[in-house]
């Protein structure tokens, strides 16, 4: 192949790679919509409202009938549902959960002003978001420079790096100083999550660990390849579906399922679990972000093996040495 069909072939591929991004970050926006949305109704009408809800779309809602609005709240609040709608004398009243997704907040909000036929249903929020981010964009946006940074840092230790075991210690120390450093600028300058700093920078710590270790493990495996592998995993498919501005369920199946399974999705998951329900609902992206760090130690443990047999001395072979009669 000459340098002109080399050329050729680089922009076709770019060109490609940048249909393929658009269709991964401009798909799902486009097609946001409740899909077994957890919903909880309760009062002397939720079996009404539950008809309604699922009689106009039954793969909207999955409604769970509670017995009042306490048991609702405390639904929402151990992010078993993402709202509820209370009957009772008068119009219903809509219990949201801006902290849980402003997205589906929203759309619930739209809901019961339709139920409630008046232009201001009665809503409380009640697991609110943070005052400095009301409508959660801060908040979305954490997500990518997390990975981005992550790749970048697993890249780096990559090329710069030559040893698994050097690697290891970078990707600790990224993980434990991009926590630290990433959450002090989120809760001090930007102010657009509330809760423990040092429980959320141990959040973005593992994420940052997760990204970079898996870049740079498979990297270390399989070669420079393994580093586009994981960056366009983490890029095209991580990010884009990883409901960090929206919820899992408004995204199209299986995709919002797939999403909470790559470290992008799991991090928004666990950082609002940790941040606004006091850990409600954090074991299980907690334990998805554990499995890719466990991941990238087994790849960068596989790379230690192969130095230090790389290493090694060879053994010594002993010749026989004559001896005189």
């Amino acid at each position: 192949m000459n340098v002109i069909q080399r050329a050729v072939a680089i922009g076709a591929g770019a060109a490609l790679l940048q249909a393929l991004m658009l269709i991964a970050f401009a798909w799902p926006a486009t097609n946001i919509a409740p899909r077994d949305l957890p919903l909880a109704v309760a009062g002397p009408q939720a079996a009404m409202v539950e008809q309604r809800l699922t009689g106009q779309n039954p793969d909207a809602f999955e409604v769970t009938t509670v017995a009042d609005a306490a048991a609702a709240r405390e639904a929402i609040a151990d992010r078993e549902v993402y709202g509820a709608i209370v009957t009772g004398n008068g119009a219903p009243q809509l219990l949201i959960a801006t902290g849980a997704s402003p997205a589906v907040a929203q759309q619930l909000t739209q809901i019961g002003q339709q139920m409630s036929g008046a232009p201001a249903a009665q809503i409380e929020d009640v697991v609110p978001g943070d005052p400095d981010d009301p409508r959660g964009m801060g908040f979305g946006t954490m997500a990518l420079p997390l990975v981005m940074a992550g790749i970048a840092g697993g890249v780096l230790l990559s090329l710069l790096i030559p040893t698994a075991t050097g690697r290891i210690v970078g990707a600790l120390t990224f993980g434990i100083a991009g926590g630290l450093l990433s959450m002090l600028v989120t809760q001090t300058w930007l102010s657009i999550v509330p809760g423990s700093y040092l429980a959320l920078s141990a959040v973005a710590g593992l994420v940052s660990f997760a990204v970079a270790g898996t870049v740079s493990g498979l990297a270390t495996v399989i070669g420079r390849a393994g580093i586009g592998v994981a960056a366009l995993t983490m890029l095209l498919i991580g990010n884009p579906f990883s409901a960090a501005t929206s919820a899992p369920e408004l995204l199209p199946r299986p995709w919002g399922t797939v999403g909470q399974l790559l470290p992008p999705g799991a991090a928004a998951s666990l950082i609002r679990s940790v941040a606004f329900f006091d850990g409600a609902g954090a074991l299980k992206p907690l334990l998805v972000l554990l499995a890719w760090a466990a991941l990238a130690l087994v790849l960068l443990g596989i790379g230690v093996i192969r130095d230090s047999r790389r290493t090694d001395p060879e053994p010594a072979t002993s010749e026989a040495v004559p001896v005189a009669a």
